[in-house]
């Protein structure tokens, strides 16, 4: 079930909303016993097969985490607890994510293994890692073990965040489990959270999925080079209103429940090199790798060799959990290459501002092509088109239609990509024509703003329109 979707937007949140504040309002135990109950609903809409892998996760982890609250209070060491955790984690992402991939790997190599058929349980990558949060937070004492499997069931299932994020660790939710309040303030600016995300996924996002999927669909061979790039940019653009509009969506439900997530988006396209790129980029995940794999193995505070092979653990890590694939594996390698031409050989550095963030997001443009790519074959043949040495040429009447279908979105993505709706809202709010304060008048007219873009957005989607997911992939 997409955020993005009629069935959502006019039965299951409405109804959700009704039960919590209606039917269970001021029932702290019975609010959380009905999300979780919907959120387990919401996560086997498309699958109800998947609930059980969902179900086992949640069992798991919880016995995980009484196990070593148990022998942290015997004062005995925890990496077996520990250690068993990661690996029964690991294990289930592997069978579910990985393990075709490898025995068709192992296949090519000569060996003549039955290929099983493993479909892939939406948000495995996520609700996995946030579970695997929880043991660890568990056992570094960031955080008090849950004694109820029903809290730890809502905290892994909660259906805002569940498929695709942000990854939520426990030690930022444990008290709001129970604790939380819920405000009109935090309502509001839910609801308008909400409407932005909704509005970059549909009126932005979708269209630029159109574009994007016909050109990545065509023969490298029977492409110009114009409409290659085209393609890319259309791309790049997709997968940010994609993601940031879902993660603006997920933060926005969450406060209308009274729970607070961190961001997983800053404007990563206006990022002035790839180190900041990612600290703009899918902020939770780049935390969690961070936090859990990059700290522990002595972050940048140890010599030079093993700076660089803790960079090579976490580019490598990163680009595995994104897909079962060897573009994914190349593509999180590629980025340890820039970050580490970065921090060891000062790449960019000195360069004026402009020239930084061109080089960002042209190197991250080339590096979206390899991580839309099926094949190595095929996003080897992409590029070649990209810089003139394949396709067909230069510009065509087809390039010509393109861009002119889509020039108005594209710049619309363009502009709503750097921070210019947030300096734009500053500017208005300090500025005192006559010494006039207007700020009432701003926010009436944000109000009006919010519902055009939600009824612009209700209407592309009541007439059908396409609506794609990218995360749901991994």
């Amino acid at each position: 079930m997409l955020f993005s979707s009629s069935v959502f937007l006019f039965a299951f949140f409405p109804a959700v909303l009704v039960g919590y504040y209606v039917l269970f309002r001021g029932m702290r135990r019975a609010q959380n016993l009905f999300l979780l109950a919907a959120s387990l609903f919401f996560y086997a809409w498309g699958k109800p097969a998947f609930l059980l892998v969902m179900l086992f996760s949640i069992g798991m982890n919880y016995g995980f985490g009484r196990w070593v609250h148990a022998w942290k209070r015997q004062c005995r060491y925890l990496t077996t607890p520990v250690a068993v955790a990661v690996g029964c984690n690991l294990a289930l992402l592997f069978v579910f994510k990985y393990l075709m991939f490898t025995v068709e790997t192992l296949n090519a190599l000569g060996l003549g293994l039955l290929v099983p058929v493993i479909e892939l349980p939406i948000g495995i990558s996520f609700f996995t890692f946030q579970a695997l949060s929880y043991v660890l937070d568990v056992a570094s004492g960031k955080t008090e073990v849950q004694r109820s499997p029903l809290n730890l069931g809502l905290y892994i299932s909660f259906f805002p965040q569940l498929i695709a994020g942000p990854i939520v660790k426990y030690s930022t939710v444990a008290r709001q489990i129970e604790g939380r309040r819920e405000t009109w303030a935090d309502f509001s600016a839910g609801c308008s959270r909400f409407l932005v995300g909704l509005g970059k996924k549909v009126l932005i996002a979708n269209q630029m999925a159109v574009v994007a999927d016909r050109v990545f669909a065509m023969d490298p061979a029977a492409l110009a080079t114009p409409l290659a790039w085209i393609g890319s940019l259309c791309y790049t653009f997709q997968i940010y209103y994609d993601f940031s509009g879902y993660s603006d969506m997920a933060i926005g439900l969450g406060k209308m429940f009274g729970f607070h997530f961190l961001e997983n988006f800053d404007h990563p396209y206006a990022a002035r090199s790839i180190s900041e790129f990612w600290r703009r980029w899918h902020i939770s995940l780049s935390t969690w790798f961070r936090d859990y794999v990059y700290i522990p193995l002595g972050g940048n505070r140890v010599e030079k060799g093993k700076h660089i092979r803790n960079l090579f653990v976490v580019w490598l890590l990163t680009g595995i959990w994104h897909g079962a694939n060897w573009t994914f594996l190349l593509w999180g390698l590629l980025y340890f290459c820039l970050l580490y031409m970065e921090k060891f050989h000062r790449l960019g550095a000195g360069w004026p501002s402009l020239l930084r963030r061109g080089y960002t997001l042209l190197a991250v443009n080339f590096l979206w092509m390899l991580f839309r790519s099926d094949t190595l074959a095929y996003a080897g043949q992409f590029f070649l088109v990209m810089l003139g040495l394949g396709g067909t040429g230069g510009w065509n009447g087809t390039c010509s239609l393109y861009l002119q279908e889509n020039a108005v979105i594209l710049a619309f993505a363009l502009l709503f990509s750097v921070p210019f709706a947030r300096r734009l809202r500053e500017c208005l709010e300090t500025w005192r024509p006559c010494g006039k304060d207007l700020s009432l008048l701003w926010d009436m007219l944000y109000a009006l703003g919010l519902t055009a873009l939600g009824l612009l957005a209700v209407a592309s989607l009541v007439k059908g329109t396409y609506n794609p997911f990218i995360y749901f992939r991994f």
